[in-house]
């Protein structure tokens, strides 16, 4: 229930830092819910669970949790705040907004993490404030015994906590559940924070939380800070294609109805669609007699910002001087931040963007306009409601409380018989229920994995911590549970827990010692390592054989379960077809064009192509490459298993195409930027036959330049990738190499010094230039000693290097008696011709003992954290 209090001003902060952050609010007081919620928040440390519609201002609500940690902390120390969303759309708005407001204004270490473990950590020793996804959340909190800085974190915020019932829940759920469990094992309070939308359980929610009577805030929908006016129109064509068309003149309509002068967001289902609307509206308004209504400037203002050749979209350059702008998710980023500021600075009225976007866009309107509930849906080949999360999202961008909005109006188009179900779901609160027990198996073998769990009994402890154990009997019918007595419920989890179990066992994951105590095998242990699911490493340690070459390879690594959510959209099927034709490797006969895997295949094959792609297409590839290197560590993991070499090898190498976007016949020098064909093949035949990196560098200035035929900036890109590239000494010794016998241990010691210049700052080395690579990439190494003959792996170390290492390697001796031909292999994760290879001699005599040695090296699989 919404109290009328009087609102609270900004001076009740008490603290002239924390009142200048606030200097924005016009009437300089808090908005009704940042009220009634301001006491329990900035003025105790109980864990607290808001509840109430998009767009009323409860990240400020948050916020006051953050300044009631910095107020009440101690002299001299730096209490950590983590901030956990479960989309990173909204990751990525919030550091954007909180690196400006707190690290600028308070002078607060604000850090967001990245997905690589390693880096991770440090930027999380770093931050006060540390932004991250629930999934990136979830890698570093797993190992919460070893990491004090996990353990130290005194304020959790969960952003939008209502998205448990979407499909990020179960690791959001486990996420939440473990930081209340570590609480309670290391007797340190760490308060919990959650925001979301108006929950019909929330009651349930605050309870798993933590989260008392007086902490629990859970607003109606219709509390708003701005009245929302909500209008639902149904028509009745059942056919999508045709039902687009017939709503361009009732959306003209209600612009010219309610919108004024006022900005207005429009959502609709495609980002083709984003186009045709925009076009539509702009001959609606042409027709209408007055076609630049929507911009609120003159055709002069505007013209340099279109001349200007940031804008590219041909469409757009026709629609924006008519004031209607749209964005996607395939625009370049300075395009779209461009558009998305001529519309927050009201220079055009209109701006369409996909629903899909919904997360990422950070403007708000006076009246939002949502053209359709349903979008395509490509591995179903149907049409599918839009989840009911996104269209609260939509819904809440009307209405904008700082500029003093009288009300927000919201129209939706759809479906007529979805009307009165629409109508349901959008003004009452939404019930929220876990999924964790479909999504339970992951998350369990990485408990088994760092012995949070040891036994099935723990298992069925750690249950007890989740939502889904609070609402098991509150809808037993939900969860398929017989009754609601405490018998039936602990034999519901049993059952739960000893199915997930079977799976994991029958996937060699994890191994039940007489029937209850659970311990990791390999294969558990390298699904939690790398935060891929137990059915993709089971594929691998299935499918992959001693003779795997390249092409099956590549088909393992993208029949991953990682890439069964990669999107299929309507009509895509023809250009991955025509794709295909074109590529090096052809797919197996009866490959299903509408099959993710395949799509992943023919993509990933097109990177290292070089083949140009639509835009849709492009953010695909890039999905794919962002999975790809942490499976292909895995795989090389599950292969050095097995002790082959040869396989291990093309991994590591495909892990180099990855990153440089090549493939491994490629000419090295094509790894430079603007290096084309041409060039290479003039580089070739020059007198000096030049081959690799380092003899471009050795070339005097003139003899490059008349060479490469580059203009200066571009060679200054060349010259940034040489002086990246890694230039790294390598010498071995091998221990008592004289004296070793059949199983015996031999250790060897491989000396590393990487060449830098003086005046190279340490915090860039090993920096990759990989500008075909979506993400910033380190540099990864592998140390791997091998039999070629026998196709036989030794040991395998992977390193991090930075200027120089001295690392041992210890293999057990071969089981028979002879003289041995050894390859040491030092290969680089991202780089092609810098890997280095050196053969030597081993001796090895008849030892006393006959007992059979295993030839693996304990340290096969190749895991070490750095």
């Amino acid at each position: 229930e919404l109290l009328d209090l009087q609102p609270q001003p900004v001076t009740a902060l008490r603290e002239p830092r924390f009142e200048q952050l606030y200097a924005h609010l016009k009437s300089k007081t808090f908005n009704p819910i940042q009220t009634q919620t301001f006491t329990q928040l900035y003025e105790t440390d109980e864990n607290v669970l808001v509840c109430a519609p998009t767009g009323s201002g409860k990240t400020i609500c948050a916020e006051f949790a953050l300044l009631r940690m910095l107020a009440s902390a101690p002299k001299g120390t730096k209490p950590r705040c983590v901030y956990v969303a479960p989309k990173p759309a909204i990751a990525n708005s919030r550091f954007a907004d909180w690196s400006k407001r707190f690290g600028d204004g308070l002078g607060l270490e604000v850090t967001q993490l990245s997905g690589e473990t390693a880096a991770d950590l440090k930027l999380l020793e770093r931050g006060q404030v540390v932004i991250a996804t629930a999934e990136q959340w979830d890698v570093v909190s797993r190992k919460w015994k070893q990491r004090k800085n996990v353990q130290d974190v005194a304020l959790y915020i969960c952003d939008e906590v209502h998205l448990i019932g979407g499909s990020e829940g179960p690791t959001l759920e486990v996420v939440l559940s473990r930081m209340r469990y570590v609480a309670s094992q290391t007797d340190k309070s760490a308060r919990i924070v959650a925001l979301g939308t108006s929950m019909a359980n929330a009651k349930d929610v605050g309870d798993w939380l933590g989260a008392s009577g007086h902490s629990l805030f859970s607003f109606h929908p219709q509390v708003r800070p701005v009245p929302l006016e909500m209008f639902l129109h149904g028509l009745d064509t059942a056919h999508f294609g045709s039902r687009m068309l017939a709503m361009s003149k009732p959306a003209f309509s209600a612009l010219m109805g309610h919108a004024n002068k006022d900005p207005v967001l429009i959502f609709v289902p495609s980002r083709k669609q984003c186009q045709l609307t925009a076009i539509d509206i702009m001959t609606y308004a042409a027709a209408s007699g007055d076609a630049e209504r929507f911009l609120h400037t003159d055709a002069a203002t505007l013209a340099p910002i279109l001349e200007a050749g940031i804008i590219k979209d041909p469409a757009l350059l026709q629609t924006l001087p008519k004031g209607i702008g749209f964005v996607h998710s395939g625009m370049g980023e300075k395009e779209r931040s461009r558009v998305e500021a001529l519309y927050a600075d009201g220079i055009i009225q209109l701006l369409i963007a996909p629903a899909n976007m919904c997360w990422e866009l950070t403007v708000t309107a006076q009246l939002v306009l949502i053209m359709d509930t349903v979008s395509y849906d490509g591995r179903d080949h149907r049409y599918v409601d839009y989840p009911i999360t996104d269209m609260l999202q939509m819904v809440g961008k009307a209405g904008r409380p700082l500029i003093g909005d009288e009300a927000g109006k919201c129209v939706i188009f759809c479906h007529s018989p979805k009307k009165e179900h629409l109508k349901r779901l959008l003004y009452e609160p939404l019930p929220i229920e876990s999924h964790l027990d479909h999504f339970l198996h992951d998350h369990l073998n990485a408990e088994v994995v760092t012995k949070t769990i040891e036994n099935k009994q723990d298992a069925v402890d750690y249950v007890t911590w989740t939502l889904y154990y609070r609402r098991l009997a509150h809808n037993p019918n939900y969860y398929n549970l017989q009754g609601v007595t405490h018998r039936h419920l602990s034999d519901h989890l049993s059952e739960l827990v000893e199915n997930v179990v079977n799976d994991l066992e029958e996937s060699r994951a994890v191994a039940v010692e007489s029937d209850v105590g659970l311990s990791a095998l390999n294969l558990g242990m390298i699904a939690a390592y790398y935060y891929i699911a137990y059915t993709t490493v089971e594929l691998f340690a299935s499918s992959l054989t001693e003779k795997t070459k390249l092409k099956g390879l590549l088909e393992i690594l993208t029949a991953s379960s990682e890439y069964d959510m990669l999107p299929v959209r309507q009509y895509e099927e023809r250009s991955l077809q025509a794709l295909s034709t074109h590529l090096p490797q052809k797919l197996a006969d009866g490959a299903k064009f509408s099959d993710p895997h395949t799509k992943a295949l023919i993509l990933l094959q097109a990177h290292f192509s070089r083949q140009a792609l639509s835009l849709d297409l492009a953010a695909d590839r890039n999905v794919v490459l962002g999975s790809a290197l942490k499976l292909l560590q895995a795989l090389v993991d599950v292969i050095s298993s097995n002790g082959w070499l040869k396989p291990a090898l093309v991994a590591m190498e495909s892990s180099q195409m990855v990153v440089q976007g090549l493939w491994d016949r490629d000419h090295p020098l094509m790894q430079l930027p603007h290096f084309s064909k041409a060039i290479v093949d003039r580089c070739q035949a020059h007198e000096e036959e030049i081959d690799t990196v380092f003899d471009i560098m050795g070339l005097e200035d003139d003899v490059r330049d008349s060479l490469l035929q580059l203009s200066p900036a571009q060679m200054a890109d060349v010259a940034h990738f040489c002086n990246n590239y890694p230039n790294i000494d390598l010498e071995y010794d091998v221990a008592d190499a004289d004296e070793v016998e059949t199983g015996d241990a031999v250790q060897m010691t491989v000396t590393l010094e990487r060449e830098v210049d003086e005046d190279m700052d340490a915090s860039t080395i090993g920096q990759v230039s990989a500008p075909r690579y979506p993400k910033p990439k380190v540099e990864g190494w592998w140390l791997v000693v091998g039999d070629v003959k026998r196709n036989s792996l030794l040991c395998i170390k992977r390193i991090a290097l930075q200027k120089s290492a001295k690392v041992k390697l210890d293999f057990v001796a071969p089981d028979e008696a002879g003289d041995y031909k050894l390859t040491l292999y030092f290969m680089c994760d991202s780089y092609l011709g810098c890997d280095q290879e050196y053969e030597f001699d081993l001796s090895v005599a008849q030892g006393d003992s006959d007992e059979e040695e295993d030839s693996e090296d304990g340290d096969s699989d190749g895991m070490e954290e750095d």
